[in-house]
Parts: structure tokens; sequence; C-alpha cells
């Protein structure tokens, strides 16, 4: 059988790997993704295993590459994004070699450029806030001077000597003292956000003494370290005495302050700042050149940035795997255990022959089948249109070993529901429309690695969205439902001898069949446009869908029911068949079945004119008789109405509940009676059975099946009271689940009923204004409905109710249809593959 049927047969091994060709090997190993290893020295620390200095060197490159990587974010550098399905080898230990000095001479280049630039950009700063300095420090003692020159009446000649007057030459000159009477001054630049405090700061150890000048400064600095924006004023301290200086020049250090020396006289300043743009000029042009050289260093190395990102990931996966393998008693060989498909055993055969042969190894490598009682991994084989529909089996549980998958069936199943649930042909056509894009880019879209998860969720779901587009677009030919529109393309079986304008404008007709105005003839495909406009249109559709789901919940639950026996054969349980699966199939038909048939019947037996029967057109309700068939009671019918529809009816009624009921106590006896007074007394000879069983190369499926099921199986461990109560609770969850479960499949029925009139609401509440406007601002307004009307459609009745009819169609299939079969206590299978360490390494830096 293929795998979506059934998982992959396993088999467990034992690898005996040379030293020296166990990297190829499982390099090899890795790219495949076929072989779950098992961890031998589980008691053994992470640092005393073999290869643990192979790690390390990996973590160092790992390292180096994040640095290199950061370098080329903070200068924005542009990365190529790679193919996605193109990645380099794991590299042989002679490129590792290669490797390793290329990161080193990288790195050191990329340290080397950083930290000159940095230093560049530091000494830049400090002439840049020089420079800003010596501009405002001028403009102050300007304003100074006028000051003084308004209050005194002095020539503007005497400006100098002024100044001269007031601050001593060597203000800033600490070998000297400041000249009593005259003012000293301290300038400098202090961060932007800290002047307030540093204001006050400097008012409180002064008690007001100090007077204060600043300018912020209009332009941003970069910060040399971190290539921020940094924003800083310039101030000016003016102060008389020593101690008054020391205590300035402490606030100014506690603030970050940066001290510049400023000459006080105007002539030295304007020679100091000449220098200082001389520098600036110079040194601007050396960072200039420097981060041209930076830029092309690092865009040389971004087009091999990400190809050795991958060749480290996969040589550290490959070490940490080889850290799980045991060295034999001689340290010549690696012994190792791991799950390999048996359909793949050939393929990794070749592999250790090929890695040993390209080593030059005299020893070759092999593999052995261990023979084990553990219950292996469970591994189904899929491909792109197959992984959505396994993700949701798996979502509810992983399937045990070798039963049943789910997924087959859901890949049909699952899409029918939710169209039956979704009916609406133009809203199935958005639904395709979406999905066949994501299917026909999928290729440019599966390269380019999106954070957004929604996106993500529907890109993984792409072929699920499409089926589900499809099958909503044939429930909305049946329902003949667009947009809440019908479409006639057959004409109508129905002649309404009424004007077009007392159709569309009254909505007053009530169709019956039994009138002249139908010519019994039926639809050619789905409902007849006419009912659109129906007054009873609601009556129809409710009979129509409501039957319609208890019919299809049916015959789904009996298909779960059916797939059960297909374990119990494969696991060599056929006692079960009797036990269990035919008193369970004969509770679920002779009950709910026969409902469906009694639907069916009445659809054929009753019609409006020349009834097959030849009872009165009052056809008895299905509803009720089920009802009264259970409770053994009659209902008196109205008059001239059937109770049932044909002889005898009454009688095989009774017996069909009589045989269900009957079945409870197999379901609910028959099992454990089985299990004490048979399987018991035959334990010691099914354990000897079980003992000469013996590996081998070509393991026979039934034969592990019954292995695994003897020891999986704990019944025969279990007291008696223990396997009564166990069978207790299944019986009693079985006969009420599918009562429960039969009105579950009603929410087929309820939410297409309430897709339906939503979009028809909104189709009446919105569009309609557009289209019913006669002024010429008609055109204007049908433009804004249309828009409102579409944006509607698509997030309430696409998207919310989609997505409701998505989890109601889950919870059929989890709940109703698996229950009856699907076990579910299996474990992955989690293979080394390089695939998988790769996405997980990205998933982390995201």
């Amino acid at each position: 059988m293929g795998s979506m049927f059934r998982s992959e047969e396993m088999a467990l091994c034992q690898l005996f790997i040379q030293p020296e060709a166990a990297y190829a090997s499982v390099a090899t190993m890795g790219e495949a993704g076929v072989v779950q290893f098992r961890d031998l020295n589980s008691e053994m620390n992470v640092f005393q295993r073999k290869f643990v200095s192979e790690v390390r060197r990996c973590d160092e490159l790992e390292r180096k590459l994040r640095y290199i990587q950061a370098e080329v974010h903070k200068d924005h550098v542009h990365v190529p994004v790679p193919e996605s399905s193109v990645f380099p080898f794991a590299p042989n230990p002679r490129e590792i070699i290669n490797l390793e000095s290329q990161l080193e001479r990288t790195e050191s280049e990329i340290l080397e450029l950083s930290h000159n630039a940095v230093n560049l950009k530091s000494n830049y700063l400090e002439l840049t806030e020089l420079r800003h300095v010596l501009e405002k420090t001028h403009a102050f003692f300007e304003e100074l001077d006028m000051d003084f020159l308004d209050q005194d009446g002095a020539s503007a000649s005497g400006t100098d000597s002024l100044t001269k007057a007031l601050i001593s030459d060597e203000a800033l000159n600490s070998q000297s003292q400041v000249t009593r009477g005259r003012l000293g001054f301290v300038a400098g630049v202090v961060p932007r956000e800290r002047v307030p405090g540093f204001e006050r700061m400097l008012w409180r150890i002064s008690r007001g003494n100090v007077f204060l000048r600043r300018a912020e400064l209009e332009d941003s600095l970069e910060d040399p370290s971190t290539g921020n924006e940094i924003f800083k004023t310039v101030f000016v301290a003016f102060f008389q005495g020593e101690q008054l200086k020391s205590r300035v020049k402490k606030v100014c250090s506690g603030f970050h302050a940066s001290f510049y020396n400023c000459p006080s006289a105007h002539s030295e300043r304007q020679e100091m700042l000449k220098g200082v743009k001389t520098r600036l000029e110079d040194l601007n042009m050396v960072l200039n050149q420097t981060r041209d050289h930076r830029q092309r260093v690092l865009t040389t190395v971004t087009k091999d940035l990400h190809n050795w990102g991958v060749m480290v990931r996969k040589m550290k996966a490959i070490y940490h795997t080889l850290n799980l393998f045991n060295m034999d008693v001689t340290k010549k060989c690696l012994i190792g255990e791991c799950w390999i498909p048996i359909k793949d055993l050939a393929f990794i055969r070749h592999t250790l022959a090929e890695g040993s042969k390209a080593v030059g190894s005299s020893i070759p490598s092999f593999l052995n089948i261990i023979d084990t009682n553990e219950n292996p991994p469970t591994f189904n084989r899929t491909n792109r249109f197959t992984q959505g529909f396994q993700n949701l089996v798996d979502s509810y549980s992983v399937s045990g070993y070798r039963e049943v998958n789910p997924a087959l069936y859901t890949i049909i199943t699952f899409p029918f529901l939710f169209g039956v649930m979704f009916g609406d042909a133009g809203h199935g056509i958005i639904l395709t429309v979406f999905s066949a894009y994501m299917v026909i880019y999928e290729q440019q879209l599966s390269k380019t690695k999106s954070s957004n998860e929604i996106w993500n969720i529907f890109f993984g779901g792409r072929y699920i969205i499409l089926l589900m587009g499809f099958f909503s677009i044939y429930t909305g030919i049946i329902y003949n439902d667009v947009f809440s529109k019908s479409i006639n393309l057959f004409g109508s079986s129905w002649s309404i001898n009424e004007s077009p304008s007392y159709i569309i404008g009254n909505k007053s007709i009530t169709l019956d069949p039994a009138t002249e105005d139908y010519s019994q003839k039926p639809y050619p495909l789905g409902l007849d446009p006419v009912w659109q406009i129906a007054v009873n249109k609601i009556i129809f559709l409710n009979s129509y869908k409501m039957k319609l789901s208890i019919i299809f919940g049916v015959v789904h639950m009996m298909f779960g029911v059916v797939l059960s026996v297909v374990n119990h054969v494969h696991f060599n349980k056929k006692i079960n068949i009797i036990l269990q699966f035919i008193p369970q199939m004969l509770f679920l038909v002779l009950l709910f079945l026969y409902m469906v048939s009694l639907m069916f019947m009445k659809w054929i037996w009753y019609g409006p004119k020349n009834p097959l029967k030849t009872s009165p057109r009052c056809a008895p309700s299905v509803l009720i008789m089920f009802i009264n068939m259970m409770l053994f009671k009659h209902t008196k019918p109205f008059d001239g109405c059937d109770e049932y529809m044909f002889e005898g009816q009454d009688r095989l009624q009774k017996i069909f509940v009589m045989i269900a009921m009957l079945c409870i106590p197999v379901m609910l006896f028959g099992k454990p009676l089985y299990i004490i007074l048979y399987e018991r007394r035959h334990k010691k000879h099914t354990s000897d059975s079980c003992g000469e069983l013996n590996g081998s190369i070509e393991l026979k499926e039934t034969e592990l099946s019954g292995m695994l099921n003897d020891t999986a199986g704990h019944e025969e461990e279990e007291p008696a009271s223990e396997i009564f109560i166990h069978q207790s609770i299944e019986t009693i969850e079985y006969v009420l689940s599918t009562v429960s479960h039969t009105a579950s499949y009603l929410r087929l029925w309820a939410l297409s009923l309430a897709h339906a009139q939503l979009s028809e609401v909104l189709w009446n509440m919105v569009l309609r204004l557009g289209l019913t406007s006669e002024t010429h601002w008609g055109a204007i307004k049908l433009y804004i409905m249309f828009g409102v009307w579409s944006l509607f459609t698509l997030a309430i009745l696409v998207m919310m109710e989609g997505l409701s009819a998505f989890l109601h169609t889950l919870r059929l299939h989890w709940v109703e249809f698996m229950s009856k079969f699907y076990v579910g206590n299996g474990h992955a299978f989690q293979p080394f593959w390089f695939k998988h360490v790769l996405e997980n390494e990205e998933a982390v830096e995201d």
C-alpha cells in the first residue's frame, strides 16, 4: 500500500562506520533525511563526548559569521537572496580548514576597519564639537561685550580691551592662578537631554555664582561606536575663583560634558577655528576613503555569507549527530542506532559503502537490523500536495505505527464538507483564485521568507484552500447560489403568471409543486432559480439541507467504522471484527442508516402528484417516526395522513431496535470475556510464539505487527475489573456518540443556511442601494456601495465565515469521523535532515 494509506514500515538498525568515513556518510544521510538516530550516550555529559571540540569549533565559526552579518546589516549592505532550493553541501574536512582561515581573515579585516573607523569618527566628532564651541563662544563673548558697552557707553573699538579686562587670558591654564577680580570660564558640549539637570546642579554648587550661557546645535552628530544620532548643546560657564572652577569641572565630568581649550582672545579663536576646519576637511576625506573600502569588503563578503552559514550549520549538525554514536572497545569503529524506513535500507547501505570508498578505507561500513519490541516511529511520506492534509491529522495526534492514515481520505472529505457549509460559487471563485495564485507562483513565494504568520499559514495550506474553493464552486452550483443570486441556465420548471415587476418588488410568491405552475420536470442541475424569489424558500431549503446533512453524516461515520476493520485485520485482532465491528455497524445501520433510507423512501414515494403510494399526499414525518421508533410509542397522525410508509413497518422497526439493543451487551462484555477466558489461558503460548520471532533483513509485516500488538497492548496485564471499566467506557461513548455525532452533522445545514442568509442580507442592504438609484449621482453611489459590499464580502463572508466553516469541518473529522477507527498513539518520525536544521535555525534567527 502507499505510504499515505499507512505509515512506512520501519526497521531499527545498528550502524558500524569507520571513524574516517563517518563524516561523509552522515552528511549524505542528512541530505536525504530518512534516518532517525538514537542517542547512545544519554548518560554522558555533553562535554565528555568525542566530537565536542569540533562542535566548539563550529560554534566559533558561527560567532564570526554572526559578527560579520551584524556589520553587514549595520552598514545597510544589500544581501542577495539565494535560491531557496539550492544549498551547498556540507564541507569536507579540507574545506573546513580553508573556510576557517577565510573567516578568520575576513573577521580580522572587518575588526581592523571598524576599529580604525571608530577612531577616525571619534577624532572627527571631537573636532566638530571644537568647531561649534569656537563659533558659539565667539557669539557669547560678543554678547557679553555688547552688554557692557550699553551700560558704560564705551566705544566699539574698546571691545577687545574690555574683554581682556573682564576675562583673564589664562583662565583655562591650570598652572596659573586666576587673577583676582577677573572671570574664568569653561567651554564645552553636553548632551542635550542632560542640560536641565546640568544647569540646576551648577546653580546649587555655586549658590548662583556661575554665569552659564548655552546654545543648542542645530545639526545632529554621529556616535562613533553605534552610529546613532546624538544631539548636544554648547555651553560656556563663567565663574570666579579656583575653588569654584574645580567644582564646575567636577559637575561637567559627572554629566559627561566634553571640555575644549578655547582662547579668550578673538584673534586666537579665529586662527584656531581656521586650523580646525582644515583638519576636518582632511579627516572627512580619510573617512570617506575608509568607508568606501569597508563597503567594498562587506559587499564582497555578502556574496558568500549565506553559503558559509549553511555550510557551518550543516557541519555542526553532523558533529552533533556523531556525538550520538558510541565508540567500540577497539576505538576503531563508531556504532550508532537508528530507525530507517524499509524502502530506504538499500540507499543507506549504498551510502555507507560510498563513504568508506571515498576515504579509501579497507574495512567497509555496514548496518545490521536489530530485533526489538519497541514501537517504531510513524513516518508518512508526503509531497507538496499531501503535506497540508497530513498536518491537519497530525495536529490532532500522530497515528500509531502502521495504523490507517486518515489523511488519505481527508483530501476529499475535508474540502467537500467545507463546500457543503460554504456553498456559494462566487465566494468559492475568490478562494480558488487566491489559492491558485499561491500554487502557480509557489516557487517564487517560497523563496521569500515572510514574518507574517497568517500569510505563512495560508501559504502552507494553499492546496487545501484550492480544493475548498473547487468544492465550494460545485456546491454553489448545486445550491444555485452565486453571491446570493441564482443563475438561470436551463430555464425554469415553473410558469409564474405574474409580471416581473410584481415578482421583484413584492416577493410574495409561494411555490407549491401540486399546482399547475409546476411542470413536474425537475431542474437539470441544482435548484430551480425561481426559488430565489419564493416566500417559502427558507422552508424548502431547511428541509433540503437538513436531510442532506444527516445523510452525509451517517455515511461519513459508517465509513469510519468500516476503516476500523482494516486496522483489526492488519494488527491480527480479527476477534475485534466479531466483538466490536459487527455490533457497532449493526447499531449504526439498523438505527441511523434506516432513518436515512426513510428519507429516500419519502422523496420517492410521496410526490406532489400521482404518488406511487395510494395514501394521501400528507407524508409522515421522518423525525417523529424515528423518535416513536426509539420510544416504542405511536403518534396519532393528522386526518388523512399516514403514520407509516409501508405495511409491517412498525413490526420491522421494533425488530431493528431490539437487535440494536442486543448489540450493546455484545460490545460491553464480548471483548473482556474473550480476554479473560481465552487470551489469558494462552498467555504463555503467545509469549513463546513472540519469542520465536527472529529479525531478518526482510521483516514480515504481519509478524512485526503481531509482536508490537502483544507488547503494546496491556489488556492482559490489567485486572478483570479494569478491563470491564475500560470496555464499558468505550461502549457508552460509542452508543451515545452515535446520537450526538449524527446531530453534530447538522452544523452542515446550519452554517450553510447562515452563510446564504448573510450573503443575501449583504446584497439587499448594501449593493442594492447602489443598483436602485435613478439619479445622475447613481454611478458614484454604486461605486461606493460596490466598494463597501466587496469589503464586507471579503472580510465577513470569505474570511470570517470561511474560518468558521474550516474549524467546524476540522471538528467533524477529528471527533465524528476519526474517533470511529483512529487511535493516534504514535510518535512522529524525526529524521536527521538538513532541511529541518536550516529551517529551525532561520526560525530562531527571526
